[in-house]
């Protein structure tokens, strides 16, 4: 990135903002850039029982122009566990399913502070399971064709989920795409052990005082932070964990933790892929279709879920 860009950037870095105290007013302007026009898409809202019996979680399910494959993609949105939601997301949804022929069905599970940890991983977990369990509600014809996709936040949503499903002995899902997930619970350039955050973690979209205000939004209680349903890195049992593609942003701060993560996976002998998109920054999944970065990533996903397992099975 040159250094004119790399100024411009920094004049929307998050220092400007106190995610703390303005999270509402993120939210609203997600919903109004989300309202912007975008190609047309065909979308169904369902609100689907976690099987506690007491909540109800909204999903909306897009499908794509051109159904090219058979499988169902599980999104968790992003959004530092404290902003967007399934309105905010649709265009990226909408994207998502004409790219990779699939169907997309979009979890819109609770924020914080409203609604701090452990309710939005509660939300996911439980969604993960009532889906594995009855994958028709989605349109897929068995639980292996349900692919688990999160970027960011909802990267960590899915990989704590598919920890707490296994821990627990419940299913897990077959496959995962992790975008620029958040791992770990250390930000701060001063202690971090990852050069990625200390490096780009005041330069770019998204910064280490914005993750931190995040995490504490999400969970107040600071021991809490390091617990592996919020940090997965800190996971010390991987065993069980789906097949992996793990995607991250070069210009991001969380590049390093989350290609840890998949270094993790991949010691415990878990099948992985980890892509680094050159040149990206945190959140180009939500970018237009033409731009770069989105592209290649797709490309990549394409290859993914193209791929047999390793067993030779399928999918």
């Amino acid at each position: 990135m040159n250094p004119l860009l790399r100024s411009v950037m920094r004049l929307f870095a998050a220092p400007r903002l106190n995610m703390r105290e303005d999270y509402a007013r993120v939210r609203r302007l997600q919903r109004q850039l989300a309202a912007r026009p975008v190609p047309r898409y065909r979308a169904v809202d369902l609100r689907i029982d976690t099987g506690d019996g007491e909540r109800e979680v909204p999903v909306r399910v897009f499908s794509p122009r051109e159904q090219r494959r058979e499988e169902v993609l599980l999104f968790l949105h992003g959004g530092g566990w404290v902003t967007g939601d399934i309105e905010s997301y649709t265009p990226a949804c909408a994207t998502m399913a004409d790219l990779t022929g699939c169907v997309v069905a979009s979890v819109d599970y609770r924020l914080a502070p409203e609604h701090p940890f452990p309710a939005g991983l509660e939300d996911c977990w439980r969604i993960i399971r009532a889906i594995l369990e009855a994958p028709w509600r989605l349109g897929a014809e068995s639980a292996a064709r349900i692919v688990l996709v999160g970027d960011s936040a909802g990267g960590n949503l899915a990989a704590a989920s598919c920890l707490l499903l296994h821990e627990r002995g419940l299913p897990v899902p077959q496959r995962q795409i992790l975008l620029y997930p958040v791992t770990h619970w250390d930000h701060d350039p001063r202690t971090t052990p990852f050069l990625s955050a200390r490096r780009h973690g005041a330069d770019y979209r998204l910064t280490s005082t914005e993750v931190e205000d995040y995490l504490e939004l999400y969970v107040p209680d600071p021991a809490l932070r390091r617990d592996p349903l919020v940090s997965p890195l800190m996971a010390t049992d991987l065993g069980g964990q789906p097949r992996t593609l793990l995607i991250t942003a070069e210009l991001d701060l969380l590049c390093d933790e989350g290609e840890a993560y998949g270094r993790a996976l991949r010691d415990a002998g878990i099948p992985v892929r980890i892509h680094r998109v050159e040149g990206a920054l945190h959140g180009f999944i939500t970018l237009p279709r033409f731009a770069r970065s989105l592209r290649e990533a797709y490309e990549v996903i394409d290859e993914f879920l193209d791929a047999p397992a390793p067993d030779g099975g399928a999918p």
